[in-house]
């Protein structure tokens, strides 16, 4: 092997440890070096290990957490209507519970030859996983695209909508019908898309009804992204006294709406509910769901352009595409109730001080009598 090395560096015009990165797909290798090992293989007539192989110009893998949420196949869709426009043909691989992992799908789509993939959703957006993952896959010359998620440690095209701006526009929106206490119900805090939304949540409720970050923490609350997770989420924050709910996922905010009718309130006239997405069909539930819409076209067509450029030798600037979101009002929300249903608070242990009923005073009337207080 020491020989071969020799031969192909020499032919290559580069050191035998980078002819042995290439081989072993290891990252640090510019694309022009790595292009000049693999003809050099060709010109001594070695054959290219399975993943140096000439990849296939006509499919693109497509990597989704799920099919159950209603997002994940309109960004299939969307993408796949657009490399098919482009002449590629798109390979979509799916995780299941139990199933194969991010992991596996990837070295599926490599050992395939995929010319390129999409990743929607994947770990990238997950603060805790590791990273190099994704330099281990450039290294072995495979471009991809990551849709929701931003990491500074990869160098690649990142697209997301603004998930900021998300919760600002909802928050604006139930703060103009007189909502004062108001619930975010979202995923485990370790994705940068809850994150973001946390961030865009203090900041506007500190903006539009003056609550300390401290004071709106409580009515943060985490949980999955399905429907019994908004459920969840949602009970725990009516038991605290929301009038108002904002989810993470439409999923979500359909679970926030069984678990405010198994309360017994009605939405949205004693409590509204804004989800996040606007999937297909949301339009159609009842009531209809005021949501946050994301722009999956847009983004979906642009995740498309930066792959085929990657592919075209055209890298792509490490960089993030944000797209701003779009409020699309229907029959969740309404004005806050006048009275805010009763409810046990999260936030305090302490009981409060009986107060002392006077005396009804000697006269023709009857005094009024003051309510005793209710604990906070």
């Amino acid at each position: 092997m020491t020989a071969r090395l020799a031969d192909i560096a020499a032919q290559a015009g580069v050191s035998e440890a980078t002819v042995s990165r290439v081989l072993n797909g290891k990252p640090g290798v510019s694309a022009t070096t790595r292009q000049s090992v693999l003809a050099a293989l060709d010109v001594l007539g070695y054959e290219r290990p399975v993943r140096l192989r000439q990849r296939s110009a006509g499919l693109v893998g497509l990597i989704t957490p799920e099919l159950e949420n209603p997002i994940f196949p309109a960004f299939a869709q969307v993408i796949g209507q657009a490399l098919t426009r482009q002449g590629y043909t798109p390979v979509l691989a799916t995780q299941t519970p139990g199933g194969s992992t991010e992991d596996e799908l990837t070295e599926m789509l490599v050992d395939r030859g995929v010319a390129g993939i999409i990743f929607v959703s994947g770990l990238h957006a997950d603060t805790s996983a590791d990273m190099t993952r994704y330099d281990q896959l450039r290294g072995q010359g495979v471009p991809f695209v990551l849709i929701n998620g931003f990491s500074d440690k990869v160098q690649a095209p990142f697209v997301s909508p603004d998930d900021r701006a998300a919760v600002h526009l909802a928050v604006t929106h139930l703060t103009a019908l007189g909502h004062r206490r108001i619930g975010l119900a979202l995923g485990p805090k370790r994705f940068v898309p809850v994150r973001r939304k946390i961030e865009g949540f203090v900041r506007c409720m500190q903006e539009q009804l003056g609550i300390e970050p401290a004071a709106a923490e409580p009515f943060i609350q985490h949980s999955l992204y399905t429907l019994e997770g908004g459920q969840a989420a949602a009970g725990a924050l009516i038991e605290r006294g929301a009038t108002a709910i904002v989810c993470a996922s439409d999923m979500m905010a359909l679970g926030a709406i069984r678990a405010a009718r198994q309360r017994g309130l009605d939405v949205p006239r004693e409590i509204s509910v804004v989800g996040f997405d606007d999937s297909p069909l949301i339009a159609f539930t009842d009531p209809p769901l005021t949501t946050i819409r994301q722009p999956v076209p847009a983004m979906g067509q642009a995740a498309v352009r930066a792959l085929l450029e990657e592919i075209g030798g055209t890298p792509a600037p490490h960089s993030e595409f944000v797209f701003h979101p779009e409020l699309v009002v229907r029959g969740s929300t309404a004005s806050a109730p006048k009275a805010a249903p009763p409810t046990a608070s999260a936030t305090s242990t302490t009981p409060a001080k009986p107060t002392k009923v006077p005396k009804p005073a000697k006269q023709s009337k009857a005094a009024k009598i003051p309510r005793p207080s209710r604990g906070s």
